[in-house]
């Protein structure tokens, strides 16, 4: 007797990722394997699914129906396996994190990964870009998000803190420049700036009154990467820009001094997000809470 679920996950990834190939990918599947699943399911159930052509695929009438029975079908079922994992003490299965580069690198990943030794049964999959990612689209149980939070009904949120910004250098520059004491003496000074598509975001900065200035930078190096800013700055290129949390681990070092402290002119809340459902799996809980306890502490250097 044929398994009543055989292909359904597959069938329904391969709707909601637009493209065999991309289902494929997310599946760590062939291609090949992906169309032989369909093609079996649609043999299985007499009637063709998907009209497929080199350009694009669309669900026939029988598809759609089916689709979306399969979708609430997959709902319960997950429902029912999260209901029953909730009396377990321990995290189990794969835990998909998106996170920010620099912020994932240094601040969360040793976090996830200190979960992961204390709970064996929890495989860790983080994946690291700057770019917004889709949770649901794209298949991860939780991410971390800086800047506005944009509403969603799908998604849930908890505040993990505030980024705040400083300005930093090394010490063999100031020895060689001289510290600055008023923002207007920044823009007689060599910068680091962090850019997107070529254009260097602008320093605009808040003075000891509470009032906003826009300093003029003409800088020498400028990338998208805040890691970079810091290397830069720690080789001597000159004044940077970057996340208090992240100037104060080379302050500490002794490779960076700080110019300016927590002088944005308004900090960005980072948040842990993840998709909204009715029942929490332990592995999403047990990662939501190692990171509210530990992240809020790295944020207040």
């Amino acid at each position: 007797m044929d398994d009543k679920l055989d292909g359904i996950a597959t069938f329904v990834q391969v709707v909601e990722a637009g493209s065999f190939a991309v289902a494929a990918e997310r599946l760590n599947l062939t291609r090949s394997a992906v169309g032989k699943i369909i093609a079996r399911l649609e043999a299985r159930l007499g009637t063709r699914l998907l009209q497929r052509t080199t350009r694009a695929q669309n669900l026939t009438e029988d598809g759609q129906a089916y689709y979306d029975c399969c979708v609430r079908a997959l709902a319960e079922l997950d429902a029912a396996e999260v209901m029953l994992e909730g009396g377990r003490q321990q995290p189990r299965g794969r835990l998909r994190v998106s996170l920010p580069i620099a912020f994932g690198h240094l601040c969360a990943a040793p976090v996830l990964m200190e979960l992961a030794r204390q709970h064996p049964g929890l495989s860790v999959d983080m994946s690291f870009s700057d770019r917004r990612v889709d949770l649901i689209e794209e298949g991860f149980d939780l991410a971390l998000r800086i800047g506005e939070l944009r509403d969603s009904s799908s998604l849930s949120a908890r505040r993990l803190g505030l980024q705040y910004m400083s300005i930093g250098a090394s010490p063999a520059y100031i020895a060689r420049h001289g510290m600055p004491t008023q923002l207007h003496e920044l823009e007689a000074h060599a910068t680091i700036a962090y850019s997107r598509a070529g254009v260097a975001a602008p320093w605009d900065m808040r003075d000891d009154a509470g009032h906003t200035t826009r300093v003029r930078i003409q800088p020498q190096l400028s990338t998208d990467d805040v890691q970079m800013i810091a290397t830069a700055a720690i080789a001597g290129f000159g004044l940077a820009r970057m996340p208090s949390w992240l100037l104060a681990r080379y302050v500490k070092t002794g490779e960076l001094v700080t110019v300016k402290g927590r002088c944005s002119q308004a900090p960005q809340d980072i948040h842990v997000v993840w998709p909204t459902t009715r029942y929490m799996p332990s592995k999403t809980r047990f990662a939501i809470d190692a990171l509210v306890a530990a992240i809020p502490a790295l944020l207040d250097d």
